[in-house]
């Protein structure tokens, strides 16, 4: 019975996580129609500049926001590219990514640091009064909980803005956009700026909750992000009653899952990327289909 509610645990936890990562994706994905692949950098920059900060002495509060800020720079950076240097919007993620692999190097000192030394969000005085050490795996849940909510909030409210109309705009009609005297070209720049920012913010807390920096946890991470927008989308589209936000993170729990079963299956963890793609294709073929038959109809 412990073994299960470890397993459960686990899924909840990193699904979390990851549904932070979803929700950039859904703004460049659902939104703005821009297949980011920069996130496969920000993802990781978030993570170094987090270690990087924290083994300085700087306070995780702030260390989580500087890492939330350079993701929003370089998500920044990438509109610039495709924007005002009219540069395709694929190139322009792939050319972010590129560079920030080196960038997330220079910032972290190497490839692999370490944190099990230094206090984090999930491990600090604070929790260790509140929480005994069997009860860690709970702490975990209920901060990453808390920090779920309070990002799908923030972004559901900036979408009912004017600001967040513009951007929902931009993906579904730049004339309009353009009829109202509005930079299109700016709009996507921001989103993209968000988008990267919540990238950055979950490889900082992703980082934190494991304990070390990996230069390599960025790869495929946008594939995940895709196939966790994927997935809640299309469970939750005949309940109009569901948010697309709520669904997106429904979604990244239900991924996890996935995996999870996969591996308890017999599956090795090396397969992650494997098991994600055959997600992600499943997924797809079987919408397509129905779009299909649809059409027939």
């Amino acid at each position: 019975m412990e073994a299960k509610m470890q397993i459960i645990l686990g899924v909840l936890t990193e699904g979390l996580v990851y549904a932070i990562l979803s929700l950039g994706v859904y703004i460049t994905y659902k939104i703005l129609d821009f297949p980011d692949l920069s996130v496969d950098g920000t993802f990781p920059l978030g993570a170094a500049v987090t270690v990087a900060m924290i083994l300085m002495g700087v306070p995780i509060p702030l260390a989580m926001f500087v890492a939330t800020l350079a993701g929003v720079i370089f998500g920044a950076i990438t509109g610039i590219i495709h924007v005002k240097f009219k540069i395709r919007d694929l190139i322009s993620g792939i050319v972010v990514m590129t560079a920030l692999y080196s960038v997330n190097l220079r910032i972290a000192g190497k490839a692999n640091v370490p944190l099990f030394s230094k206090q984090t969000l999930f491990e600090n005085d604070f929790l260790g009064k509140i929480f005994p050490e069997g009860m860690r795996m709970y702490s975990n849940l209920i901060i990453l909980v808390i920090i779920v909510i309070i990002t799908k909030l923030l972004l559901d409210f900036y979408l009912k803005t004017k600001s967040g109309f513009l951007l929902r705009a931009v993906g579904d009609n730049e004339v309009l956009v353009t009829g109202l005297a509005k930079d299109k070209g700016n709009v996507k720049i921001l989103g993209l700026a968000i988008a990267n920012g919540l990238a950055a913010l979950a490889g900082s807390v992703y980082c934190q909750m494991n304990g070390f920096f990996e230069i390599s946890t960025g790869t495929g991470t946008v594939v995940i992000g895709l196939a966790n927008v994927i997935i809640g989308i299309s469970l939750v589209k005949h309940f109009n009653f569901i948010k697309p936000t709520t669904a997106v993170v429904i979604g990244a729990i239900v991924y996890k899952a996935c995996v999870s079963i996969a591996i308890s299956l017999g599956l090795a963890a090396s397969d992650l990327k494997l098991i994600t793609a055959g997600l992600l294709f499943l997924i797809l073929a079987a919408g397509n289909l129905k779009k299909r038959k649809g059409g027939k109809a």
